[in-house]
């Protein structure tokens, strides 16, 4: 069974820096891609970044040379460093996973198994 459990999650001031953390389990597939989305309230979930079984890394025009998504292979952890906070980031991150070919920030609902959520709150 797969299983996906977030950490990491809190509350900054603009300008500062978290970093998330994804303890996987449950899965021996090779082909995968796996990342993080975000949904605040009263808007739709929306990718961030992911990262492709091959270190291939896509990320949201939104976060670029803001956040640095990373994976320990050994340990099977997803990070996500969040540095330059701003408040718009304010929001529920959920890291997810789904496994083949496919891989990319534009559709979460492609994306087969979700963490619970962690909270990032960024006040100004």
């Amino acid at each position: 069974q797969v299983q996906l459990v977030e950490s990491g999650g809190g509350s900054v001031q603009a300008g500062g820096s978290l970093r998330l953390s994804c303890a996987t389990s449950g899965y021996n597939n090779r082909r995968y891609c796996m990342g993080w989305f975000r949904q605040a309230p009263g808007k739709e979930r929306e990718g961030v970044a992911v990262i492709r079984s091959d270190g291939l890394t896509i990320y949201a025009d939104s976060v670029k040379g803001r956040f640095t998504i990373s994976e320990d292979n050994a340990e099977k952890i997803l990070y996500l460093q969040l540095n330059s906070l701003k408040p718009e980031d304010t929001a529920m991150y959920y890291c997810a996973i789904r496994f083949g070919p496919w891989c990319g920030v534009e559709i979460p609902a492609n994306y087969e198994y979700w963490g619970q959520g962690t909270q990032v709150t960024v006040s100004s």
